[in-house]
């Protein structure tokens, strides 16, 4: 965990400003001012299309103090390592001496599905860049549409829950493992509602010398049909269920961290998926009667991965 008091990590110039225009309730700016707080180094952010995009630089205001770049829906990435690129190669000529550190954000869909091509190709070059996912778990910019991120069972405009079918009827790519498989420097799932755990995390990908993935979740209220004021419980709850567990995957060793680690260790309750279901307008018809098979389902498959992810931790 960051072992700085808040009092320090608030001092530093603010790179991330109010009066955006994100819905209210949306966890997406506390997301990225706790990852820019972890670095008191000169930064250069971009962000591919998406809600955080159109909502921090409205023409003609925006929210950003610092270098910005805005780039399409699937490029998310390959903008960011040119822009990496670009500050490499002046450093070789001696036009810049100062060291700086790279950061692109971008939504599930940005990165899950439209941008994985150049999130993969990025690390595989091995760009000083940190990428950071705001993972709502569907096409929220746009309508709802379900994504790669979208978990078993959510109703969306694209995968309705009715009659025939329960809402999505596949389980989610599991993202970070995806990227740990790149074997990358570093890899995290974080959740704002643990921003010690965030920040430290963010610190770990900024100085790891190389690429660098968080993949932070990030409750929708519009999306998840949940009251605005709930976004942090949502957010405590994903680890508290185990849907979203906090760990890390640094120089090819994986640790269970924060609140997760404290549920492996018997030392916290891991709560049932109903609670994550009740919680969420998105699930509602998980809970009908005549559902319960489905429900035992979706337990069993959170039950496996987070075993095996225990398991890795072991080794």
């Amino acid at each position: 965990m960051s072992s700085k008091p808040i009092k320090d990590l608030i001092k530093g110039d603010v790179k991330l400003t109010s009066g955006h225009r994100l819905c209210a309730g949306c966890p997406e700016a506390v997301i990225a001012r706790q990852v820019l707080m972890a670095t008191d180094k000169p930064i250069i952010a971009s962000s591919a299309t998406g809600c955080f995009e159109v909502s921090t630089t409205i023409f003609p205001y925006t929210s950003w103090n610092i270098p910005w770049v805005h780039t399409a829906f699937g490029n998310g990435a390959a903008t960011g390592a040119g822009t990496e690129a670009a500050y490499q190669a002046l450093r070789r000529k001696g036009k810049i001496n100062e060291e700086m550190r790279f950061v692109t954000f971008g939504g599930d869909g940005a990165t899950y599905d439209i941008g994985f091509q150049a999130l993969s190709g990025m690390v595989e070059r091995g760009h000083q860049l940190m990428y950071v996912c705001f993972n709502n778990e569907a096409y929220m910019n746009t309508g709802i549409q379900r994504s790669g991120a979208t978990g078993f069972g959510a109703s969306t405009t694209t995968s309705p829950a009715g009659k025939e079918v329960p809402g999505k009827t596949e389980y989610p790519k599991d993202l970070t493992m995806i990227m740990a498989a790149h074997d990358i420097p570093y890899t995290a799932q974080v959740s704002p509602y643990y921003w010690r755990d965030l920040i430290a995390k963010a610190e770990k990908g900024f100085e790891c010398g190389g690429p660098a993935f968080l993949n932070a979740i990030s409750p929708c209220p519009r999306g998840w049909r949940f009251n605005s004021e709930d976004g942090m419980i949502l957010a405590k709850l994903a680890v508290e269920t185990c849907v979203w567990p906090l760990y890390e995957y640094e120089n090819g060793k994986y640790t269970l961290t924060s609140e997760s680690k404290r549920i492996a260790e018997g030392k916290s309750e891991k709560k049932p998926i109903t609670e994550w279901f009740k919680a969420q307008g998105r699930y509602k018809h998980m809970l009908a009667e005549g559902n319960e098979e489905l429900v035992a389902k979706v337990q069993a498959e959170i039950d496996r991965k987070w075993e095996r992810l225990i398991a890795l931790t072991k080794l």
